[in-house]
């Protein structure tokens, strides 16, 4: 599959050969689904708890008598029935994490970005660099590329530069070729990547 490439002015200077090989279109859809759900469920906290009613201070004395007031019997105020009692089978702290194979991760990753190759929302740039640290620049860089939406920019390695200017840019994503994951390239509207990056990509799931 060829990919045009452009600069940083919008302009074609090139086009990039992405190896057939690379490409996966057929199978992997569960395995996106089932990388992504992990993902998420790994950024869940899981530090909810509510106090049960071994838990709750208070209790210690049965209410009242167990016979002769036609009332449910009761051996304790802290009980989940009773306003102020423990709580039944509410939260506790825990890990919400889902075991992933490397091999579906890797799978989940070729199939998600071959989608978006097909989809033409991948934008490849000859030399992704900013000349500043200022968003406005960065701003128009995006603008001048038609990178317009959630954008995932992807570089071979992090600059001072790039880190600055795409900070406060509230849709951008800046993120190396080597720590991207599949929730991110399916999060993207448009994928901004240098050439570099997706040499190391495709090196990385090839």
């Amino acid at each position: 599959m060829n990919l045009d490439m452009i600069n940083m002015k919008g302009e074609k200077v090139g086009v990039y050969d992405l190896p057939d090989s690379f490409l996966e279109l057929e199978k992997g859809a569960q395995a996106v689904k089932d990388t992504i759900v992990s993902f998420l469920n790994e950024c869940r906290a899981g530090t909810a708890s509510t106090k049960n009613r071994g838990e709750v201070s208070g209790g210690g004395r049965k209410p009242f008598k167990q016979k002769g007031l036609g009332r449910a019997r009761s051996g304790s105020t802290r009980n989940s029935s009773w306003r102020h009692g423990g709580i039944a089978f509410g939260p506790k702290p825990r890990s919400y994490a889902t075991k992933i194979n490397a091999k579906v991760k890797k799978l989940a990753l070729k199939r998600s970005f071959s989608e978006a190759a097909q989809a033409s929302n991948i934008i490849v740039v000859d030399d992704l660099k900013f000349d500043t640290f200022k968003t406005k620049e960065a701003a128009q860089a995006f603008k001048a590329m038609n990178a317009s939406g959630k954008v995932l920019c992807v570089v071979a390695d992090y600059e001072d530069n790039a880190i600055l200017a795409t900070s406060n840019l509230p849709k951008v994503w800046l993120m190396k070729a080597s720590a991207i994951n599949t929730y991110q390239i399916v999060w993207a509207d448009k994928l901004v990547c240098s050439k570099a990056a997706v040499d190391e990509f495709v090196k990385r799931i090839g």
